[in-house]
C-alpha cells in the first residue's frame, strides 16, 4: 500500500493534478494494481516452483533408478570376482554425472566410496556422517551445497551388507534456478511499475469527461445556462448518457429560469398600470375631500400610501427582471455624493425617527453615476443598518 501511494504520488506531477486518496481514480487504480500484483506474483511463484520441481524431480528419478539397479550390478560384478571388487566396480560405475555413492556397514564403518570423493573435505565428511537419510530421494541443503540424497539397504544373496547412499550435487543448477527466479521477480516488479503508470494514465483519461463535466458545472450561472453544454465525442457510452442527461437538465433549467424572469417582468409590468390608475384616482379624491370625515381622510391617505409602496415594490421587481435579462440601463450623470448622502440620511432619519450621524468632507465629491439607482442603494443600506 505504501509503495503504491509513493508511485501514485510520483505520477501526480506527470498528470499535472494531485490525486486524492478518496477519489475514484485512486480507488480504481489501487484495485487494478492489487489484482495485477496478485496475478503476477502468483505466476512468478508458480513458475519458480514448477522449475524447481522439474529440476529436483529429474535428479530424483535418476537416483531412484540407480538405487534399484545397484544391488543387481553388485551381484553381477561379484560373480566375476570377490564381493569387494563387485562393490568397488558398482560404485565406480554409478559415480557418473556428479553422483556420489558410498557404502556403510551396519556399525557405521565406510566400506567403499566414489573415487572423486575427497574424504578430507569437511563438506564430504559432513555428508557422509548423515545418519537419517530417507529411502526416497530427497532435496536437502548441506552447508552451501544443494543435494538430492537417498539411501537403500544393501542385500546381496539375502545377506545384509549395510546401507548404500546416493547423492547428487545440484548446486550449480539450483543457483541458476535461483538466479532465474530473481530475474523473474525483477521483471515482475518492472512490469508492475509499468502497469501502475499505464493503468493510472488510462483511468485518468477515462475519467476526464467527468472532470470536464465538473468544470462546466462549477462555472454555471443564470447568465450562461442557455449556452452551457457538454461536448463529449469519444467518451464511454455510460458517460455519454450521463452527459446527455446533464445537457437536458441544463436546457430545462435555462427554460425555467427564462420563464421565471419573464413572469416577474410581466407581472410587474401588468400590475403597475392598474395600480397607477388606482393611486391617481385616490389622490384626486383626496384633493376634493372637503366633505370627508377625519376617519375617511385618514383611510384614503393610508390607501394612497400602501398603493404607492406596492408600486415601488413592483418597480423593484421590474428592475430585477431587467437586470437578470441584461436590459437594465443606467443614466450616468455627474452626481455630488455629499449632497446625495445627506439627503438620504435626512430622509431615513425622518422616516425611522432614529438619529443618523453623517461624517462627510467639506469638499464636493463628484461621481459619474445614475442618481436614482445610487439613491436606492443608499436607502437600502441605511434602512438595513437601522
Amino acid at each position: 500500500m505504501k509503495l503504491i501511494r509513493q508511485v501514485i504520488a510520483a505520477i501526480n506531477p506527470l498528470t499535472g493534478k494531485r490525486i486524492s486518496t478518496s477519489s475514484l481514480q485512486f480507488r480504481l487504480t489501487l484495485e487494478l494494481l492489487v489484482l495485477s500484483i496478485l496475478g503476477l506474483s502468483s505466476v512468478a511463484f508458480w513458475a519458480g516452483w514448477q522449475r524447481s520441481q522439474n529440476l529436483v524431480g529429474a535428479h530424483k528419478q535418476t537416483l531412484e533408478y540407480i538405487g534399484i539397479r545397484f544391488p543387481e550390478q553388485v551381484e553381477l560384478y561379484s560373480e566375476m570376482g570377490s564381493l569387494e571388487i563387485g562393490l568397488t566396480r558398482s560404485v565406480h560405475k554409478a559415480s557418473t554425472g556428479g553422483i556420489m555413492v558410498w557404502v556403510k556397514r551396519n556399525d557405521g564403518m565406510l566400506l567403499v566410496n566414489s573415487p572423486d570423493m575427497d574424504l578430507q573435505s569437511s563438506k564430504i565428511t559432513k555428508m557422509i556422517s548423515l545418519t537419517e537419510v530417507p529411502a526416497e530421494p530427497t532435496f536437502v541443503q548441506v552447508g552451501d551445497r544443494y543435494l538430492v540424497i537417498c539411501s537403500r539397504t544393501l542385500r546381496i544373496k539375502n545377506e545384509l551388507l549395510g546401507t548404500v547412499y546416493f547423492s547428487q550435487d545440484i548446486t550449480d543448477e539450483q543457483r541458476q534456478l535461483n538466479d532465474g527466479i530473481r530475474s523473474l521477480i525483477v521483471v515482475s516488479i518492472v512490469v508492475i511499475l509499468v502497469l501502475m503508470l499505464a493503468i493510472a494514465s488510462r483511468i485518468r483519461h477515462a475519467l476526464h469527461p467527468l472532470e470536464h463535466m465538473s468544470q462546466v458545472a462549477s462555472t454555471l450561472s443564470a447568465d450562461n445556462l442557455q449556452a452551457a453544454k457538454l461536448q463529449l465525442h469519444q467518451a464511454p457510452d455510460e458517460i455519454l448518457g450521463l452527459a446527455q442527461t446533464f445537457n437536458e437538465m441544463l436546457f430545462r433549467l435555462s427554460g425555467s429560469w427564462e420563464q421565471q424572469r419573464q413572469f416577474v417582468g410581466n407581472v410587474s409590468h401588468e400590475l403597475r398600470t392598474p395600480l397607477t390608475v388606482v393611486v391617481g384616482y385616490l389622490q384626486s379624491l383626496l384633493r376634493r375631500s372637503t366633505n370627508l370625515s377625519d376617519y375617511q381622510q385618514q383611510a384614503l391617505e393610508t390607501a394612497v400610501g400602501e398603493t404607492e409602496r406596492t408600486i415601488r415594490m413592483l418597480e423593484d421587481l421590474l428592475d430585477l427582471a431587467r437586470a437578470d435579462s441584461g436590459n437594465l440601463h443606467f443614466r450616468l450623470n455627474p452626481v455630488i455624493l455629499n449632497t446625495l448622502v445627506a439627503e438620504v440620511a435626512e430622509m431615513s432619519q425622518k422616516v425611522s425617527n432614529r438619529k443618523i450621524i453623517l461624517v462627510s468632507t467639506d469638499e464636493d465629491v463628484v461621481a459619474c453615476a445614475d442618481q436614482d439607482r445610487l439613491q436606492q442603494v443608499l436607502i437600502n443600506l441605511v434602512d438595513n443598518a437601522i
